[in-house]
């Protein structure tokens, strides 16, 4: 199997397993990752996933161009999924934060996952980039749109019109990093970050998630203002009532989801 999909402990873990391509995506694996986050979109046991690729060298190189076949740029733009690369750069219905543990290089489709992530944890040795112009083609899957809504407009310019590469320490400094960490610290940092979204209400993470992805257009006052499913199912909860009482009564709270 191309992508490794485990759940234990409320924690969803994806691994694209091609490292002898750079955990490059063909077809195959694009459906696969996309079966899988239907599957967790149905599921109501997990509360965060972790997305990284297999190996040391490489998150993922992108669109595996030996399997692309002879299809255009232009057939391949008209055939795009409406959720980007990998199924996840661009998707707006998976619920539960998205961590990506990239431990290498994150290049064309590879970096437009880590786009479609929540938080971002990188080891020293990651590196960043959108090659897509350097071999005629543009990163459709949602790099040209997402990734200037992420840094600085002129980085984001600068990264997609030279096919330069970004280091882990920059992309940090711009904001597209949460964390780096050396190589061997790498899934100890990342674990520390789970441990964190765990211990948050789960109904509280699922309504700020949404929030951030379907108010980031509008006005300040226009954000506040939105109601959404996730936001009135947090506010009703019954893990409202016992993040306060287990507060006051100076406890761990015992989360429930509902």
């Amino acid at each position: 199997m191309s992508v490794l999909f485990d759940v234990k402990d409320h924690v969803a873990r994806v691994t694209i397993d091609r490292p002898e391509r750079m955990n490059a995506v063909d077809p195959a694996t694009e459906v696969e990752l996309e079966r899988i986050w239907t599957e967790i979109e149905a599921r109501d046991d997990i509360r965060c996933i972790v997305l990284t690729g297999a190996g040391d060298r490489a998150f993922s190189a992108g669109a595996d161009m030996k399997a692309a076949g002879g299809a255009s740029g232009l057939d391949y733009w008209a055939g795009l999924n409406p959720n980007g690369f990998g199924g996840i750069a661009l998707r707006e219905s998976l619920t539960v934060p998205v961590i990506a543990r990239v431990n290498g290089l994150a290049l064309g489709g590879g970096m437009e996952m880590v786009l479609g992530a929540d938080i971002v944890i990188a080891a020293e040795t990651a590196r960043f980039g959108l090659p897509e112009a350097k071999v005629g083609r543009l990163p459709l899957d949602g790099g040209m749109v997402a990734l200037q809504r992420l840094i600085p407009r002129n980085i984001a310019a600068g990264l997609m019109l030279t096919g330069r590469m970004l280091s882990a320490a920059d992309a940090m400094q711009y904001g597209l990093v949460n964390a780096v960490a050396p190589a061997n610290a790498l899934d100890a940092e990342v674990d520390a970050w789970v441990a964190d979204v765990l211990s948050c209400a789960p109904l509280s993470v699922r309504a700020i998630k949404a929030t951030l992805r379907q108010t980031a257009h509008l006005t300040a006052r226009e954000a506040r203002a939105h109601s959404h499913p996730a936001l009135i199912a947090a506010l009703n909860s019954e893990d409202s009532e016992e993040g306060v009482t287990a507060f006051r009564e100076k406890r761990a709270p015992v989360w429930r989801g509902r």
